[in-house]
C-alpha cells in the first residue's frame, strides 16, 4: 500500500508456538553476562535473559506488559514489525505512545505477516542497552528454504557496559566531560547474552542460524571456523542464497543462513563475533573485540584452542549484502513522486554533544507524534502541528519515496525505518561527497533491508531521528485504545492537539519541546 524506495548513500530457542499471548513484567535482575562485573539489568518476570518472542505467519501477538522496575519509564518496540493498522503498537515514546510509567500496564496487539528475524527492545531514553531486548522468530512453513534444514538455531551479538545508561548517557553528552563527543566504548562483547555460548551439533544436518545483532553501538563480523554459510534472509527479507564464510551485521541488522555440519564428529569448531574496532575511537588493550562460541560435535573432545580470525577488519573482506537479490524479485519502485534529502551530522547543539538531520535535533513533542495526527482533523497534513523538534516529513497516500542519506559525520550510523523495509537503489563509496541528484545503474531487483550502516542507540539518545507522517488523513481511521491513553492520563501527559499540546489553535506552537533538555553535568 505504501511504497517506498530508498535511495541511500554512504542457546536455542524454539520456533513453534500455538498461542502467542504473552504476560510480562518488566523488572529489575542482578546478572554478569561477560563474567567481569554483576550489575543490574532488565529482565522479564525476573529472568535474563528475556524470552524470545514466537509466533507462525498469520497468528495474532498479545503481549500484556506492566513496568515493574520502580524507577524509569519503559517501553516495548518490535524491531521490523510493520504494524500496518495497528500502528500504536509500534512502541517508540513521544511518536506513537507515552512512556509506561512504573506500575503502569500496557497491552499490544497485533498480527504478523510478515516471516523472518526480527527482535523486540525498549524505546525510551536510550534504555535497551540496560537488558530489555530479545529475538523475534516468526516461523514460515510457506518459506522457499522448508525443507533444507534440519534445525533452527538463534544466535544474539551484543556489546556490553558495565555502567547502567542512566548514567552513561550525561557524561556521553556533556560537553565538559566528553569534549571530542566520542561515544562510550563497551566493557566487552557478548554472545547469546554470556561470554561464551555453544550449540550441540549433529553430523551431516544442516542448521539454519538466525544471527541477530542486538547491540547498542557495536557492528560484528562474524564467521564460522571450517563452515561455509548461506545467506537465505535478511531483516526480513528472503533472498537468493549466497555463499560466504564472513558477514557483517550492523547493530539491529539481522541474517538468516544454513550451515551444514561436518560428516563425522572428528573434532569440534568455534565461531567468532568479532566487534568492529573502527566504530571505536580507541580500542583500550583490555577490550577483548571477540566473542566467540562453539559447535559441540563431540562434547569429549576438546575445544579448539583459539577463534577463527579473518585477518582484516576493513569491511573489504565480508560479503557486500547491497549485491545480495530479493527471493520475490521485486522490481524497482518507480517512478518517485517524492524525494527527502536527510543530511546527517554531529556537533554542539545547546553545549550538549548532539546529532541532527538537516540541521534539527530531534526532541520529543508534548504529545506523541501519532496522537497529534488522529486529533487535529485536517490540520493533520501540515508538519507545522508536529514541531519543529519532530522533523516530521508529511507523505501523502501511495508516495513513492526516494530518501538520500548524506552522512557528513566522520562516523557511521545504522538507521532504521519503521513500519517499512526500503530498497537500497545506491551507496558511495566513504568520502565521495553528497548525492549528485540520480541513481547511477540501480538494480533491477533491489535488496530490501529495514536497517542500513549510515541509528545506534547512542545517536538516538543524541538526536539522530525523524518522523515519517505517512496518509495523516487515512490514519485518523485508526483508533488508539483506552488502556494506551489511560498511561497518559495517569502520568498527567497530554494526548491530544499539536506537539505543544494546543488543543484550538493547531499552529500555535507556544511551549514546545524544541530543544533538548539539559543533561545532568557532574564534571
Amino acid at each position: 500500500m505504501f511504497r517506498r524506495s530508498f535511495l541511500l548513500f554512504a542457546l536455542v530457542y524454539g520456533v513453534y508456538v500455538t498461542a502467542a499471548v504473552y504476560n510480562w513484567d518488566v523488572t529489575w535482575v542482578n546478572r554478569d553476562p561477560d563474567g567481569l562485573y554483576e550489575r543490574p539489568v532488565i529482565g522479564i518476570n525476573n529472568q535474563w535473559p528475556v524470552p524470545a518472542l514466537k509466533a507462525n505467519v498469520g497468528e495474532q501477538i498479545t503481549v500484556h506488559l506492566t513496568n515493574q522496575l520502580g524507577n524509569e519509564t519503559t517501553s516495548v518496540h518490535f524491531h521490523g514489525i510493520f504494524q500496518k493498522g495497528t500502528n500504536s503498537m509500534d512502541g517508540p515514546t513521544g511518536v506513537t505512545q507515552c512512556p509506561i510509567g512504573p506500575g503502569e500496564s500496557f497491552t499490544h496487539v497485533f498480527t504478523i505477516t510478515q516471516p523472518g528475524t526480527y527482535w523486540y527492545h525498549s524505546h525510551s531514553s536510550g534504555q535497551y542497552p540496560d537488558g530489555l531486548r530479545g529475538p523475534i522468530l516468526i516461523h514460515d512453513p510457506a518459506s522457499p528454504y522448508a525443507g533444507q534444514y534440519d534445525e533452527e538455531l538463534v544466535l544474539t551479538l551484543s556489546d556490553w557496559y558495565h555502567q547502567q545508561m542512566p548514567d552513561l548517557i550525561p557524561g556521553f553528552l556533556s560537553t565538559t566531560q566528553n569534549p571530542s563527543g566520542a561515544e562510550p566504548i563497551p566493557d566487552s562483547a557478548i554472545i547469546n547474552d554470556n561470554a561464551t555460548t555453544s550449540f550441540a551439533i549433529t553430523p551431516g544436518k544442516t542448521y539454519m542460524v538466525r544471527i541477530i545483532n542486538v547491540a547498542n553501538f557495536a557492528s560484528f563480523f562474524v564467521t564460522f571456523d571450517q563452515h561455509e554459510m548461506t545467506i537465505i534472509e535478511v531483516d526480513g527479507v528472503y533472498t537468493v542464497a549466497k555463499i560466504t564464510d564472513l558477514i557483517y551485521l550492523s547493530n539491529a541488522q539481522r541474517m538468516s543462513v544454513l550451515i551444514t555440519a561436518k560428516p563425522n564428529a572428528s573434532e569440534n569448531f568455534a565461531f567468532v563475533g568479532a566487534m568492529d574496532p573502527t566504530m571505536f575511537d580507541s580500542v583500550p588493550s583490555t577490550l577483548d573485540l571477540n566473542a566467540t562460541g562453539y559447535l559441540l560435535y563431540d562434547t569429549a573432545k576438546a575445544l579448539p584452542s583459539a577463534a577463527p580470525s579473518f585477518g582484516s577488519y576493513d569491511g573489504g573482506l565480508a560479503l557486500d549484502d547491497f549485491g545480495l537479490v530479493p527471493y520475490d524479485n521485486l522490481a524497482l519502485f518507480e517512478p518517485v513522486t517524492r524525494q527527502i534529502v536527510f543530511n546527517v551530522n554531529s556537533g554542539v547543539t545547546d553545549n550538549q554533544n548532539r546529532f541532527t538531520i538537516n540541521n534539527i535535533t530531534y526532541t520529543e513533542p508534548k504529545v506523541p507524534s501519532l496522537y497529534t495526527a488522529l486529533s487535529v482533523g485536517d490540520d493533520a497534513t501540515s508538519p507545522i502541528v508536529y514541531g519543529n523538534a519532530a522533523n516530521a516529513q508529511v507523505l501523502d497516500y501511495n508516495d513513492t519515496v526516494e530518501v538520500v542519506v548524506n552522512n557528513l559525520d566522520t562516523g557511521g550510523h545504522p538507521l532504521h525505518l519503521h513500519g517499512h523495509n526500503f530498497q537500497i537503489v545506491q551507496r558511495s563509496a566513504t568520502n565521495a561527497g553528497v548525492y549528485g541528484g540520480t541513481p547511477i545503474d540501480p538494480p533491477a531487483t533491489p535488496i530490501r533491508r529495514d536497517t542500513i550502516k549510515v541509528n545506534a542507540e547512542w545517536h538516538i539518545v543524541a538526536g539522530f531521528f525523524a518522523t515519517f507522517v505517512e496518509a495523516p488523513l487515512q490514519l485518523q481511521s485508526q483508533s488508539v485504545p483506552a488502556d494506551q491513553i489511560q498511561v497518559c492520563k495517569d502520568q498527567g501527559l497530554p494526548y491530544q492537539g499539536n506537539a505543544a499540546a494546543n488543543t484550538h489553535n493547531y499552529t500555535d506552537l507556544d511551549g514546545a519541546n524544541n530543544v533538548p533538555p539539559p543533561v545532568n553535568d557532574q564534571s
